[in-house]
């Protein structure tokens, strides 16, 4: 009972038993009745057939003429006379037969008709016969070897369709489970790291759509072990850069027999400084994405005006858009407010690196937009707009992919780790919003933010 295999055959096997003999015994006790009254009405006839030849032929020995008729109907005959007195004809001549009860014997010989019935052992009929001026009660009854070849005809019948079923139940049962061996044999390669195994069961019924569910599985698995990969390499690479700097200008400062100036000195300890702030960002996007990216990060939303965050996050900012020259533009709702209902501390991040990566990209006295709108009474939409460096169009569907740096030659002197967008990505997904993006080389970008003014659990609640 360890394989399915077997487990089929034997379910199989099991359930047409128990049908095939529960529909035999079912069918009989159906047809009982039906085959107890033909049989007395095949013995009845034939019992007014002896009387019959009788009247025509007047014998002159009963007994040989019983003894003859016994052989032609293949029933057992008794013959009772006035007296109670019993005579047997046939194969069971001679041989302990079953009793039948006097009154019936009586009933008969005074002229009528007796057909057994349910408190009767065996199945006959007694028919009133007069001979040699006697009156006589005939007795006609079924030989057991009838019903024993019937049933061992019914039994013979039953065993070859067990032996028949269970040969094809042998062979179906094989090719039914011959896919789901080869879909284990794929299921145990992917699960030893073979993320190249694909089942090749090509079906419309059930086998077939797990097979495609596990070649799907196999797919994503594939696809996650790589983004695994590329993330691990990623992470060590951010990691790695700074730490090569850090380490290698701390050597510099603590080797004595290097003669430096104070002002090497200093220019050593800022980029000792810079590149640990760098790791220090590093490690708290990671933290913030990951977070994001848990069941369990703490999603708290309120009530607020999205243009006053906006304001203040223009305001906390200003140290590095007005030390480039960078003028900032803000296009809100004119006299309007626009409360949404959403995370503040999540949206003030996201706020905050897109900001952030405008102030970055655009060079010295360049224009950036801040504009509000609201396409319709549920939505609310923020583009965020500069006349930066753009983003060349091949890198544009890969922009919020963790670690991913549109063309990375310029991106290097810009320090930045390739998380800020996928964190913007990941929050407003939580908040069911959609960001879109539009660049143009040496034109500028526009980051659109399309958000729900309640989001759909909150309106759900309310």
């Amino acid at each position: 009972m360890k394989t399915l295999y077997v487990r089929v055959v034997l379910t199989f096997l099991a359930v047409i038993l128990v049908s095939l003999v529960s529909s035999l015994l079912l069918a009989l006790a159906l047809f009982q009745h039906d085959l107890n009254d033909a049989g007395k009405n095949e013995m009845s006839a034939a019992g007014n057939r002896v009387i019959g030849v009788y009247e025509q032929t007047s014998p002159p020995d009963l007994d040989a003429f019983m003894t003859d008729m016994a052989g032609l109907v293949s029933y057992t005959i008794r013959l009772y006379d006035g007296n109670g007195e019993m005579k047997a004809y046939g194969k069971l001549a001679g041989k302990k037969l079953a009793e039948i009860k006097p009154e019936a014997v009586d009933a008969v010989l005074n002229g009528g008709t007796y057909r057994s019935g349910g408190s009767d052992n065996e199945i006959f009929v007694g028919i009133p016969f007069l001979a040699e001026g006697h009156r006589y009660a005939l007795f006609l009854e079924g030989s057991s070897e009838n019903e024993g070849t019937i049933i061992r005809l019914f039994l013979t019948i039953l065993f070859l369709m067990l032996a028949i079923g269970s040969l094809c139940i042998l062979v179906a049962g094989r090719y039914l489970v011959k896919p789901l061996r080869a879909m284990t044999e794929v299921t145990k390669r992917l699960a030893k790291g073979d993320f190249e195994a694909q089942s090749k069961i090509n079906r419309k019924d059930e086998l077939g759509t797990l097979s495609r569910s596990i070649n799907e599985m196999a797919r994503e698995i594939k696809q996650m072990e790589s983004m695994r990969q590329d993330f691990v390499s990623n992470v060590s690479h951010e990691i790695q850069s700074p730490l090569a700097s850090i380490s290698g200008f701390a050597k510099a400062l603590s080797d004595r027999s290097l003669e430096m100036t104070e002002e090497d000195r200093e220019q050593s300890l800022a980029i000792i400084v810079s590149e640990s702030d760098r790791l220090s960002r590093l490690s708290d996007n990671l933290l913030k994405l990951v977070s994001l990216e848990s069941d369990h990060h703490p999603f708290e939303t309120e009530t607020y005006h999205l243009d006053e965050q906006i304001r203040r996050i223009v305001v906390a900012c200003e140290p590095q858009w007005s030390a480039k020259g960078i003028f900032v533009e803000l296009d809100l709702l004119p006299g309007i407010s626009v409360p949404i209902t959403a995370d503040p501390d999540q949206f003030n991040q996201v706020w905050m690196n897109l900001l952030g990566n405008a102030v970055k990209f655009t060079p010295p006295g360049g224009r950036i937009r801040i504009a509000i709108g609201q396409p319709s009474p549920r939505t609310v939409e923020v583009a965020i707009s500069d006349t930066g460096i753009g983003i060349p169009a091949e890198d544009v569907p890969r922009i919020f992919e963790r670690f991913y740096k549109a063309d990375k030659s310029r991106n290097r002197n810009h320090g930045g780790n390739g998380l800020g967008l996928a964190i913007v990505h990941k929050i407003v997904s939580l908040h069911t919003g959609e960001i879109k993006v539009e660049s143009t080389i040496g034109k500028g970008t526009i980051f659109t933010v399309v958000l729900p003014v309640v989001p759909p659990s909150e309106a759900t609640g309310s």
